[in-house]
């Protein structure tokens, strides 16, 4: 039996799938490659154990079929283009929302009975409890991307009562590290790789940000999946500490050995649906032995180091 990947070749799905690779599962990876890349599966398709399907969630009975032979799905596959969800507002609710409930459809014509999703720490919106726990009352959405993801997360909660579903929801921070493909790090990199001398700032650079290392990520993914034994199980995944964007663009511009002159654009947030302050409890998480081992700080540098060591990213997502 296998594991299935959904956004296989993208940031997060393509180090899972080496991960577990390395750990001798048998991997169904699937990804249409509108964001993903294939070289990012280098390693992944030298390896027997690995079996990788072209498609579209969007396509529910040819998911079905992709499916077959499966044990657990990691549903990482969406659009996390948060910041521009008002130019395209159907893109949210279709390749999150509805690509989540076609993900489950297909799960239970497979008989596939446990699912790992990837959410986010926006469901939360502008949270009045900080550090925000698990259980912290639900604000106003403000982002269709948070939105589409809190609904995503209600259908799989009510397939698990309905069908006997048992589900690992993580509502992350920012992940950072290899294969990172979008985000500030990304953004203030391309900018300073053409203009070393001056760096727009969405925002005043206030913003307060946590961050977390995608392998720590991939680490409290699988201990709660080993060991968390709810019907539901949310988990909030971060770091016990936050920083201000400005202090992110000092570590870049130290890595990259620059000291540009910043331009802010002004207010309190970068765009609409920006939360100015994202710091999330993940005491639930450690008591399950989980600590996670790179600072924000070394994460950022760990991301900038990739990045240039491969340009290619870069020039992919132009």
């Amino acid at each position: 039996m296998a594991v299935v990947v959904t956004g296989c070749a993208g940031f997060i799905g393509s180090n899972l799938v080496d991960r577990l690779l390395a750990q001798g599962q048998e991997v169904i990876g699937l990804d249409n490659f509108s964001t993903g890349q294939i070289r990012f599966l280098e390693g992944a398709l030298k390896d027997p154990k690995f079996r990788l399907i072209r498609g579209d969630i969007l396509d529910l009975e040819r998911l079905k079929d992709c499916f077959r032979g499966g044990e657990s799905v990691f549903h990482l596959a969406a659009n996390a283009d948060v910041r521009f969800g008002g130019d395209h507002p159907r893109k949210d609710l279709e390749q999150n929302t509805i690509a989540t409930h076609n993900v489950l459809e297909a799960m239970r014509a497979n008989g596939i009975k446990r699912v790992a999703f990837s959410s986010t720490g926006s469901v939360y919106g502008e949270a009045p409890v900080i550090p925000t726990p698990e259980n912290a009352p639900f604000p106003v959405q403000t982002s269709l991307y948070g939105a589409s993801k809190l609904a995503s997360e209600g259908l799989i909660a009510a397939y698990c009562e309905t069908f006997g579903f048992q589900s690992f929801i993580f509502r992350f921070v920012s992940i950072l590290g290899e294969r990172y493909t979008h985000g500030h790090v990304f953004d203030f990199l391309k900018q300073l790789e053409q203009d070393p001398t001056r760096l727009r700032v969405l925002g005043n650079g206030k913003q307060r940000k946590s961050y977390l290392y995608v392998q720590d990520c991939i680490d409290a993914i699988q201990l709660a999946m080993a060991t968390a034994k709810d019907t539901v199980n949310i988990f909030n995944l971060g770091v016990d500490s936050y920083v201000e964007v400005n202090d992110s663009i000092g570590w870049i511009g130290e890595a990259l050995g620059v000291t540009p002159q910043l331009e802010y654009t002004g207010g309190d947030r970068g765009w609409v649906g920006d939360n100015p302050f994202i710091f999330l409890d993940t005491a639930k998480i450690q008591a399950l032995g989980w600590t996670p081992k790179l600072t924000i700080r070394e994460g950022i540098v760990k991301t900038v180091d990739f990045l240039r060591a491969n340009p290619w990213v870069m020039e992919a997502r132009e």
